[in-house]
């Protein structure tokens, strides 16, 4: 990790945030911030991950009488975040902050005091710490928005969060075309996306013949903005449930999250919302249960790997707002070479579609769009790794990151 690289001459300490130790078992969680880590490590930068969001960790299971969600310790995060350290060559260069004892764990309180007097960039990935002024000391703090319209919306109605987002010297957002249809907040959103580190993502020859994606049906609870639903996946999706017998033989599976958060649901029509798992089956989705198919950063990486194509809709925010979100489990779709078949969000704006990248808006062009692909699909294959090597290369996306965030540019 310390080895200066000849692809950076200005070699900076840089402090990465994430949530790695706190969800262990998730593992496109794993991948979204540790591409960062690595990413910047490969650039030749003096790198190190912190995790110090506040948020208690909780059992996935249900814990030992399968209804406390609530984890009594955080003994499961420290030992995920430890062994991905070691496994990644970053074992001496991470901390994590306990939010049930208030416990650090891995570098010492001397060593990371001399991190936070010394680095001169913090990359505030997903806005996960929980009190970004205490990182001060760090020359430049860079706050990296995932969730563009919602976030936007949160920091719109002002209060504790706005504060949060506003300490920082710079702020990207992964929407990378923000217009009139997204809340206007009052600070310069620099576009970015996720960086791919292409050489953890070759592309195989196995293949299932699916198209897959992994999804949760919801989040967290939807915004209000100015009397407009800012909803999620569970909204959209019910656009197209039938869409399996409409393309078939072609099979459709989603990797789903297994928990429930009925309170979080939008209403159909009034009606009470059915079982997600129970109306995707009835419809003819195949629904496998993500928690152990893609169960920490190898499940992760073979399922997508091993997937024909994506196919997935977009937070119903996003598809609102146009933002030109793009996923950063897609990203890791091309990257393998796997075509997406994905909700048109606005990405047209910045990113190369019709090959590789395949968008649709409504239920017919959803199907046109899964037809292109199988009509030409090594085509689409060799354009999919294209535009991850072109667009989403970490080299590429976080020498400009970094170079931004330093105000190089």
């Amino acid at each position: 990790m310390s080895a200066t690289s000849s692809r950076n001459s200005h070699r900076l300490k840089v402090v990465v945030t994430g949530l790695i130790g706190q969800h262990p078992t998730l593992g496109g969680i794993t991948w979204h911030y540790l591409q960062y880590v690595l990413g910047l490590a490969r650039l030749g930068h003096d790198v190190f991950y912190f995790e110090d969001s506040g948020e208690g960790p909780y059992n996935t299971d249900g814990g030992a009488t399968g209804s406390d969600y609530v984890a009594k310790t955080c003994s499961q995060n420290v030992s995920h975040l430890a062994d991905t350290a070691t496994r990644f060559g970053f074992e001496e260069r991470w901390a994590y902050h306990c939010a049930v004892d208030g416990q650090w764990f891995g570098l010492s309180d001397m060593q990371r005091q001399v991190v936070l007097n010394d680095a001169d960039l913090l990359i505030n990935v997903s806005g996960t710490l929980a009190d970004p002024n205490s990182y001060r000391t760090i020359a430049r703090l860079a706050y990296i928005d995932t969730d563009p319209v919602v976030t936007h919306a949160k920091i719109a109605a002002r209060g504790i969060f706005r504060g949060r987002v506003d300490i920082h010297d710079v702020h990207f957002s992964f929407g990378e075309s923000i217009g009139d249809e997204v809340p206007q907040t009052g600070h310069l959103w620099r576009p970015t996306r996720q960086p791919i580190l292409l050489s953890e993502w070759d592309p195989i020859e196995s293949r299932s013949d699916a198209y897959t994606t992994v999804m949760n049906w919801t989040s967290y609870e939807p915004l209000v903005h100015r009397g407009v639903s800012l909803g999620q996946k569970d909204v959209e999706f019910r656009k197209f449930l039938d869409l399996p017998s409409a393309v078939a033989p072609v099979r459709l599976e989603l990797a789903l999250g297994g928990t429930r958060h009925r309170k979080w649901e939008t209403a159909d029509s009034g009606s009470a919302d059915p079982d997600p798992v129970k109306l995707l089956g009835g419809a003819g989705w195949g629904v496998l249960d993500a928690d152990v198919v893609c169960r920490g950063a190898d499940r992760y990486r073979d399922f997508i790997r091993s997937s024909r194509a994506e196919w997935s809709v977009a937070k119903n925010a996003y598809v609102q707002g146009q933002p030109g979100w793009f996923s950063e489990r897609s990203a890791c779709y091309l990257a393998s070479g796997r075509p997406v078949v994905v909700q048109d969000t606005g990405f047209a704006d910045v990113l190369p579609v019709g090959q590789g990248i395949v968008p649709f808006t409504d239920f017919s062009t959803a199907v046109a769009a899964v037809a292109s692909v199988e009509e030409d699909y090594a085509d689409h294959s060799d354009a999919a790794r294209s535009i991850a090597e072109r667009f989403f290369d970490s080299d590429r996306v976080l020498a400009r990151l970094v170079s931004e965030a330093m105000g190089d540019a």
